[in-house]
């Protein structure tokens, strides 16, 4: 038995853990956005178990609606819109809610107002649903200056002016990566414990970058090769396949 490895376990940083740390960083809190962050991620539990089973509890398919975007819903999609804004209004410290699957913005009444927009997607990607590939949730949060007298103006504000945004992704392990401005953390969903752990402290960019300017690259070879097959397509049809192997050895497609 690997002890190091056991020792390592028993000093697991959750992620409320891990806001409860932030939060300590700055004594003027009052515990605000550690409340609200709670339930988020209670929202995101709930999903995550939903779409796990989804096949045994009928939840795959369409819901009969679309959203706003003009898309038709799938009963997860309501299922999830209808987790979160209850999560988010329950939690006593959001004002204004801005869902995808909702025409118009949701104003929380004074007794659970709070002083935070949340702008979310309760389940981007469902048309993959059915598929049974990754899908997940994506949020934002802005402060509103005035709780008592919200618009949707408070809602319009610039991407520099959000103090938190993140997404979880729902796949074969449920995923959820936050910043508040200081960093990137990943957090991932253990099963056992019901608590997300942070696997994947300070993310950065630097070989997504490398990656992302390997595709660009590949992308500007393939659009090289679909010229050349359209202009063999045009000239001599018949040679169509060997053109398309020559092209493929040509730009290593």
């Amino acid at each position: 038995m690997d002890h190091a490895a056991e020792a390592q376990r028993t000093d697991l940083m959750t992620i409320t853990r891990h806001a409860l740390n932030e939060q300590g960083r700055h004594p003027e809190s009052r515990g605000d956005f550690t409340i609200l962050l709670s339930h988020i991620v209670l929202g995101c539990k709930f999903v995550a178990s939903a779409v796990n089973k989804a096949g045994l509890a009928k939840l795959i398919g369409l819901a009969g609606e679309t959203n706003v975007q003009g898309e038709e819903q799938k009963k997860l999609d309501v299922l999830s819109n209808e987790v979160f804004v209850k999560a988010l209004v329950s939690s006593g410290r959001t004002c204004v809610l801005v869902s995808e699957e909702n025409e118009a913005a949701i104003f929380v009444d004074a007794p659970l107002r709070g002083k935070y927009c949340v702008c979310f997607d309760p389940l981007d990607g469902s048309s993959n649903i059915d598929c049974g590939v990754s899908i997940g949730t994506i949020f934002g949060i802005y402060m509103i200056k005035d709780k008592d007298n919200a618009t949707l103006e408070d809602v319009l504000q610039p991407g520099t002016h959000m103090i938190a945004a993140g997404y979880c992704m729902y796949g074969s392990s449920c995923t959820l990566v936050l910043s508040t401005g200081n960093g990137v953390n990943g957090f991932t969903l253990d099963p056992s414990l019901g608590e997300f752990i942070l696997t994947h402290p300070n993310i950065k960019d630097t070989k997504q970058r490398e990656d992302l300017l390997g595709e660009r690259r590949k992308c500007q070879k393939l659009g090289r090769a679909y010229s050349e097959v359209r202009r063999e397509m045009q000239v001599s049809p018949r040679r169509l396949i060997t053109k398309i192997l020559e092209i493929y050895w040509k730009y290593g497609c």
